[in-house]
C-alpha cells in the first residue's frame, strides 16, 4: 500500500509540473517531461485499477495548477465568501481527472496486454510490474495512449456542457508542430505530445552515452518555428479595411460599481477617438456596455434608443461597431425572464445592424445550473443579479459589406475545437470579444492562446477585444501581429488580416483527428503482430 501511494504522490506531482507548459510559464518541455514520466508510471502499473489511478491523480494536479485563475473570479462577488474559489477549483480538477484516467486505463488495458498475459496473476495490486516487460510492445502501448488521449480528451470538451480549456496540444502553439492542428485538429495535436513524451520515455530508457544529445537534440527539433519563412502579401493586405481594437482596462470590480457607466463610456469615447478619413472597423470588447442595448419592454424603449444615439455619436459616417452588450427579453412586455449576452453591429445611425448571441453559456458565471436546488443552499451566479442568459443559435456568418463577412465566437466560445465557424458559410476572419478581467494572471494568456490555435486549424485571422487585456490582432498562421498587454489601456490600429484557404480541418472537422486515433490505433496493432 505505501509504495502504490508512492507512485500516486508521483502522478500527482507530474501532473503539476505538466501544467507548466501552458501560458503564462509556457515552459513546453515540462509537458513532454511530465508525460513521459506518466506513460512509465501507467506502464508500471500492476493492474487496471492503479492504471486508472495514476492517470486520475496526473490529471488532477494538471488542472489544480493550470485552472488555478478560476479562484479569482470568486473574488468578484459578494453572495458567497472568496475561499469557495479554491474549492470550485479543487472539485473541478478532480471531476475533469476522470478524463486522462480514462485514456491511462484504455492505454494500460489494450497497449500492455501481451506483457500482461506473460505475468498475469503473478502480482497483486501492491506490487510494480517493471516496465521494461513491454519489450517490443512498448512501441503500441504508447501509440494505444495518444489515440485514447484524443478521444478523452475530446469528451473532456463535449460532456455535460463540456469544459475544452488547456488542450494538452496548445503547448506547441510557438513550434512548428502547431502546423499539424490542420491536418489532425487540436486533439491530434495533443496526441503527438503523447507520442513525443513516449519518444523521450524511450530514449531515456536506453543503456547509451548518447541518449542525453539525442533528447536534447530532439527537444531542438520541437523548438523549430517556421514562421519566419511567411511572408505578408503587403500589397493585398494594404487594400483591407481599417481596425480598431479598443481595450478601456475596465476591472471586474468597476464594471457593476453604481455610477461607473459614465466612466466607462468617457474611456471608450477617448480610446475610439475621431474618427479618420476612411472607414473604420471597430472592435469593443464583451460587455462593453453593461446596460441593456436590446429590450423589447415598450416602456423601455426610448430608454434603449437614448443609449443607442449615444454610442452611435462616437462613429463617423461610414465605420461600423460591433461591441458586446446584453439584451434583456420579457414575454408579456412588463416582466424580465431571461437574457442574452451577445455582440451588437451598430452604425452611426444608431441602427442595429445585426445581432450574435453567445450559445456556449459558462454554468454559473451565465446561468445557474439547477437553480431551484443550489439557489437553496446559498449558491449563486458569479455574475450579479438572478437573471439567466439563455443561448443563441451558434456560430454565425454575417456579411457587412466593405467589411466582409464576419464569424463571431464569443468569449470562452473560441476554445471548442471544430465549433467556431458556422458549417458552409466560412467568414473572412472571427471576431472574439471577451472579458478576462475575471480570470487572474494566468486565464488571459492561456485563452489567447487557444484562441491562435483556432487562427491555426481554420485558416483564419482571430481579432480579440478585452477590457483588460490581453487584447490582440492574430493572423491566420496564429502568430500575434499585434496586442495591448495585460491591465492597461489602448488601442490598436491595424489592416485587418488576410484569411489562408480552408485548411483540411476547416473542410473536414473533427473527423480528421479521429481517424488519426484510428490510425494509431492501426499501428499498434500492426506492430504487435510482428512482434508476436
Amino acid at each position: 500500500m505505501r509504495a502504490n501511494m508512492k507512485f500516486l504522490l508521483l502522478s500527482f506531482l507530474a501532473g503539476i509540473v505538466s501544467a507548466c507548459g501552458f501560458e503564462p510559464l509556457s515552459l513546453w518541455p515540462l509537458m513532454i517531461a511530465a508525460f513521459a514520466v506518466l506513460l512509465w508510471l501507467v506502464a508500471r502499473a500492476p493492474s487496471l485499477r492503479s492504471a486508472l489511478a495514476r492517470g486520475y491523480w496526473f490529471g488532477a494536479g494538471q488542472f489544480m495548477l493550470g485552472l488555478n485563475w478560476i479562484a479569482t473570479a470568486f473574488t468578484f462577488q459578494s453572495n458567497m465568501p472568496a475561499w469557495l474559489g479554491w474549492i470550485a477549483v479543487v472539485l473541478l480538477s478532480l471531476y475533469l481527472a476522470v478524463y486522462p484516467a480514462m485514456a491511462a486505463g484504455l492505454a494500460w488495458n489494450y497497449g500492455t496486454r501481451s506483457s500482461q498475459a506473460k505475468s498475469r496473476g503473478a502480482a497483486p495490486d501492491s506490487e510494480e510490474r517493471p516496465s521494461t516487460a513491454l519489450g517490443a510492445n512498448g512501441l503500441s502501448y504508447i501509440l494505444i495512449f495518444a489515440a485514447a488521449w484524443i478521444v478523452t480528451e475530446w469528451l473532456r470538451a463535449t460532456m455535460f456542457t463540456g469544459f475544452a480549456w488547456n488542450p494538452v496540444g496548445v503547448v506547441l502553439i510557438d513550434s512548428w508542430l502547431k502546423w499539424a492542428s490542420t491536418l489532425v485538429g487540436t486533439y491530434g495535436v495533443s496526441a503527438i505530445v503523447v507520442l513525443l513524451a513516449g519518444l523521450v520515455w524511450r530514449v531515456a530508457a536506453m543503456r547509451t552515452r548518447w541518449r542525453f544529445a539525442m533528447l536534447a537534440a530532439l527537444l531542438l527539433a520541437v523548438m523549430i518555428d517556421l514562421n519566419i519563412v511567411i511572408e505578408r502579401d503587403e500589397e493585398r493586405l494594404a487594400q483591407q479595411p481599417l481596425v480598431r481594437i479598443v481595450q478601456p482596462n475596465t476591472g471586474q470590480h468597476d464594471r457593476w460599481r453604481p455610477g461607473f457607466e459614465e466612466e466607462n463610456f468617457r474611456r471608450l469615447a477617448v480610446l475610439t477617438g475621431e474618427p479618420p478619413d476612411e472607414p473604420r472597423l471597430l472592435l469593443w470588447p464583451e460587455s462593453a456596455i453593461t446596460e441593456p442595448l436590446g429590450d423589447n419592454r415598450p416602456l423601455a424603449a426610448p430608454e434603449v434608443q437614448a443609449l443607442r444615439r449615444q454610442v452611435a455619436s462616437l462613429l463617423g459616417p461610414n465605420d461600423l461597431l460591433l461591441t458586446g452588450g446584453i439584451t434583456v427579453a420579457s414575454p408579456d412586455g412588463y416582466r424580465v425572464t431571461s437574457a442574452t449576452n451577445s455582440v451588437f453591429a451598430m452604425d452611426s445611425s444608431a441602427r442595429v445592424l445585426a445581432r450574435f448571441d453567445k450559445a456556449h453559456l459558462v454554468p454559473y458565471g451565465e446561468y445557474l445550473p439547477m437553480r431551484p436546488l443550489l439557489s437553496a443552499i446559498g449558491l449563486s451566479r458569479l455574475a450579479p443579479g438572478d437573471l439567466d442568459y439563455i443561448p443563441g443559435p451558434g456560430p454565425v456568418t454575417i456579411d457587412f459589406g466593405r467589411f466582409g463577412e464576419i464569424g463571431f465566437q464569443l468569449c470562452y466560445e473560441i476554445i471548442f475545437s471544430g465549433e467556431v465557424v458556422e458549417d458552409g458559410d466560412r467568414p473572412a476572419f472571427i471576431f472574439n470579444p471577451s472579458n478576462d478581467a475575471w480570470f487572474g494572471d494566468w486565464g488571459p494568456p492561456q485563452h489567447l492562446a487557444q484562441a491562435r490555435l483556432r487562427a491555426v486549424e481554420e485558416g483564419l485571422p482571430v481579432l480579440r477585444a478585452t477590457p483588460t487585456g490581453i487584447s490582440a490582432i492574430v493572423d491566420a498562421h496564429g502568430r500575434v501581429v499585434e496586442s495591448l498587454p495585460w491591465r492597461s489601456a489602448g488601442v490598436i490600429d491595424a489592416r485587418l488580416p488576410l484569411p489562408k484557404e480552408p485548411t483540411p480541418f476547416a473542410r473536414a472537422g473533427n473527423i480528421l483527428p479521429f481517424l488519426f486515433a484510428l490510425l494509431l490505433v492501426a499501428i499498434a496493432i500492426a506492430v504487435r503482430r510482428k512482434h508476436r
